[in-house]
């Protein structure tokens, strides 16, 4: 008797073991199959870090937003609500401690890095900052988006990020409408 319900304990906990990353992969690919597209302006990355990875690591150029609200938490969890601009990029339409009603309105959970009183300004970080890669391809990439982004031409670099309902997946960094791992193969 007492080997029947170890068994059955066993099979409980490999399933569950299965079940929680299944469900995670699950989830990841439904907000690229049904999510909606931002394309987020990149920044000049940080210089490579040997102790965190195979990955790069990028700033937004929407990652503030102007609000006359200076009572923030560092670290505080908010609701970034995003629209898009002009040239279709990604730009912060409002911030919020709350969930809002809209129901045409895509959001991202993010945190509250801090607010600048003298700019009025409340810095975003979000959830996707880091594009990870190929161990051999990652030095390459970043230093090619660091030169990219120091050259003249504008809206050359951008992260293709799917939103949907408070979650995003970070699909790709694009150079001059190249993904970043073909464009680091053909630069070398």
């Amino acid at each position: 008797m007492k080997t029947i319900h170890l068994f059955i304990l066993f099979l409980i906990l490999a399933l569950a073991q299965l079940f929680v990353p299944t469900k995670m992969i699950l989830n990841q690919e439904n907000i690229l199959e049904t999510g909606i597209i931002y394309k987020f302006k990149t920044q000049p990355i940080d210089p490579s870090d040997p102790f965190r990875g195979k990955y790069i690591t990028l700033n937004y150029e929407a990652r503030s937003f102007k609000t006359k609200d200076s009572v923030w938490e560092r670290n505080e969890t908010i609701y970034v609500y995003l629209k898009k601009d002009s040239l279709g990029y990604a730009a912060v339409d409002q911030v919020s401690k709350v969930i809002l009603e809209y129901d045409d309105k895509n959001y991202i959970q993010a945190k509250a890095k801090w607010y600048r009183n003298y700019t009025d300004e409340l810095q975003i970080e979000f959830p996707f900052n880091r594009f990870y890669m190929e161990e051999t391809k990652a030095y390459d990439a970043e230093i090619a988006v660091r030169n990219r982004q120091r050259d003249s031409l504008p809206n050359n670099t951008h992260a293709l990020v799917y939103v949907k309902e408070g979650e995003a997946v970070l699909k790709d960094v694009i150079i001059d409408d190249i993904s970043i791992k073909d464009y680091v193969e053909k630069e070398n």
